[in-house]
């Protein structure tokens, strides 16, 4: 079933400059281990070593993040956007995590190009997903901990399908049941700008270095751009599609 993702009329208009870099990976094989992963995040351990890769609450690219929580009512020094959270250990601790092969591709392409990256499993999305304001309906269930359910504030912005809430805080924490795991044969990759601090250019170069990294891997990889002017695109499992 083709999956619709679209952007809330509100969180167009408070964030006009978003833009979103969708990655759709099929025939994905998750398993075992990615060579050209395990290379960019050493790489990006290296970087960081010397101090070529760098993190600062001052860098445009984290202090619109930053803005953007405050703006919707979250303290984004104590919920921190992902590519804050990721970049600050990786200069402060020295080393990424290892998760699966998807995930460490996304987190490599996350911490090079200083621009969120998350992803879901396409097969765990229904037809309709949308970033949007939280309600009081919402519910979540964190990633790791698929026993507890928590309600975003009202007026957060999420990515939800229905009522369940696929992320926190825009993209602080991703939910337990659309996490992308070795099983997962097909998904969706997010790189994510909130501002025009980060240049467009920089969102394509993410876009295709995770597409480098996800090939070998998969039996399609495809891409296409969201925006706030755009109406939605749509995440066929062989290609995403802009709506006209």
């Amino acid at each position: 079933m083709p999956t619709t993702l679209t952007v809330h009329a509100d969180v167009r208009a408070r964030f006009p400059q978003l833009r979103v870099e969708l990655v759709v990976a099929t025939g994905l094989d998750n398993t075992g281990h990615w060579p050209d992963a395990e290379s960019a995040l050493a790489a990006a351990e290296a970087d960081a070593a010397t101090g070529a890769l760098t993190w600062s609450e001052d860098d445009p690219a984290i202090a619109s993040w930053h803005a953007a929580y405050r703006a919707f009512g979250t303290n984004p020094r104590r919920t921190r956007p992902s590519v804050d959270a990721l970049l600050r250990r990786l200069v402060r601790q020295g080393r990424l995590p290892r998760v699966n092969g998807a995930v460490d591709a996304y987190n490599a392409t996350s911490v090079r190009f200083a621009v969120p990256a998350g992803a879901f499993d396409l097969d765990r999305l229904g037809a309709n997903v949308q970033i949007r304001p939280a309600t009081a309906d919402d519910r979540f269930t964190p990633l790791g901990e698929p026993d507890e359910v928590e309600t975003p504030g009202a007026g957060e912005v999420v990515y939800a399908q229905g009522t369940e809430v696929l992320t926190r805080h825009w993209n602080h924490r991703d939910a337990h049941l659309t996490r992308v795991q070795e099983a997962t044969t097909s998904a969706v990759f997010m790189l994510e700008r909130v501002s025009a601090d980060v240049p467009a250019e920089r969102l394509a170069g993410a876009a295709a270095h995770l597409a480098t990294l996800l090939t070998p891997h998969a039996a399609a990889v495809t891409s296409t751009t969201l925006t706030a002017e755009a109406t939605g695109v749509r995440l066929d499992t062989a290609a995403g599609h802009a709506l006209p």
